[in-house]
């Protein structure tokens, strides 16, 4: 059972539900992103914060496997956990509904930048160094 650093709880809203009355695939990507954005500032520095510092954390390549479908109203666990690869931060996040059933596994691979160029990532350090795995 991987070890999550980080969660934060959701509902499904109407609006992002397809004709077949489920989540939207794309729309799985909103709340991996929400999730790290609400992580982030968790860290103690929002996304706006950092950009404005000219540090841009920039998603590289997202894979998701997707287990079982969110419907409307459908309260959901957003979970994460993180790892460093060499220039690369990897997120593995997983949604959940509340009862347990697991919806999608997801990793995604994030590279900072400084000033528009891609770095070694270590001004992201003070605040992921103590959750990497």
């Amino acid at each position: 059972m991987p070890h999550y650093i980080f969660e934060i709880e959701m509902q499904v809203r109407d609006y992002e539900c397809d004709m077949e009355g489920i989540v939207n695939n794309a729309i799985y990507l909103h709340y991996l992103e929400h999730t790290r954005h609400e992580f982030l500032s968790s860290t103690g520095i929002t996304f706006v914060e950092m950009h404005q510092q000219g540090i841009d954390p920039v998603v590289n390549r997202i894979e998701v496997n997707y287990k079982a479908p969110l419907r409307s109203r459908d309260r959901f666990v957003s979970k994460l956990y993180m790892r460093r690869e060499g220039i690369k931060f990897v997120f593995y996040q997983d949604i959940y509904k509340v009862s347990g059933e697991l919806c999608i596994k997801a990793v995604v691979e994030v590279v900072a930048t400084s000033n528009g160029r891609i770095t070694r990532g270590e001004e992201f350090l003070p605040y992921f160094e103590k959750f990497l795995q």
